[in-house]
């Protein structure tokens, strides 16, 4: 039996500047990356200039939980919490549009680029379907009597997982968006769900600390479940290659897993790898670097080196 290999794993930068918690990230264009926090404010990092300070693209009233970057129209758009969607114009660093919604928490952002749409998932329990490039609402469809918290797409199948505090993660159809899938071994709310890169596992993770596996074209089998964390899993996000997923946990960890296998890998907390002190929100994989970033309640953001 071959001996797994554990990467080194260095903490190579903090980013600092949010007054607040952190909550939402994304990616951009090669090694930038986008925050929003509870402070309101919306700021542009570079992952690959660690020591630089970032840049200030927007301050709002309320908290940001969700923002998405989106590369056909160089924007970035901003769940902007009671308010709706705001969309920045990167080139002109302004606002270029702003679509209101009803007055709730926003707490997650795709987008759909065969179908140029943008899907939101709304704290009230809907889903807000906007069309794209003109950020008009085109449909409000009332899902769960509880917080969606949670969306990834599998553009190939033509599917939108969406992950409810009412503990369900519903499979939608893209065009209909009617139900095909329930799935509902959870035990309380969902935070995070992922495709794997191949598209053929769902993973979901949440509030019961549990990573659940499924498996997609056997329809949504369930095929394994790993209890990943102490407390409730935030988010998890896979690598760009495919190799490592990693999770993050309200119990203040990081930690690397065999994205294949679920083999854990490394744990990142403040004692073992100088991490989190806080609840750790949200991951991003930014380039083609085996480069990770994650924020927090202790309102920085840390840039991690995975060794090849």
């Amino acid at each position: 039996m071959s001996e797994i290999f554990r990467p080194p794993v260095t903490r190579i930068a903090t980013l600092a500047g949010h007054r607040d918690a952190v909550y939402a990230m994304t990616g951009g264009a090669d090694d930038t990356i986008y925050s929003g926090s509870a402070d309101g404010m919306v700021v542009s990092w570079n992952a690959a200039e660690p020591g630089r300070d970032g840049e200030l693209l927007a301050r709002v009233e309320n908290s940001v939980y969700a923002l998405r970057h989106l590369p056909a129209l160089d924007m970035l758009v901003l769940g902007h919490n009671f308010q709706g969607i705001q969309a920045i114009d990167l080139a002109k660093r302004q606002l270029a549009h702003a679509t209101a919604l009803p007055p709730v928490a926003i707490f997650e952002i795709v987008v759909s680029q065969s179908r140029q749409r943008l899907y939101v998932a709304l704290g009230d329990g809907t889903l807000a379907v906007l069309t794209l490039p003109d950020f008009r609402l085109e449909k409000l469809l009332r899902l769960a009597d509880k917080s969606l918290r949670c969306l990834a797409l599998h553009e190939d199948r033509h599917e939108l997982a969406v992950g409810s505090s009412d503990t369900f993660t519903r499979i939608l159809d893209l065009d209909s968006l009617t139900t095909k899938y329930t799935l509902g071994e959870s035990t309380n709310s969902v935070f995070s769900v992922a495709y794997s890169p191949d598209g053929t596992r769902l993973l979901t993770a949440g509030r019961d600390a549990q990573v659940r596996t499924w498996d997609v074209p056997a329809g949504y089998s369930l095929a394994g479940t790993v209890p990943a964390h102490m407390y409730t899993i935030n988010n998890l996000a896979f690598s760009p290659d495919g190799q490592y997923l990693a999770s993050c946990s309200l119990d203040k960890s990081i930690k690397l897993w065999d994205a294949a296998t679920l083999t854990l890998l490394r744990v990142l907390d403040r004692a073992r790898a100088a991490g989190h002190g806080t609840s750790v929100n949200r991951l991003v994989w930014p380039g083609n670097q085996n480069r990770l970033v994650s924020c927090s309640d202790d309102r920085s953001l840390a840039v991690w080196q995975i060794e090849a």
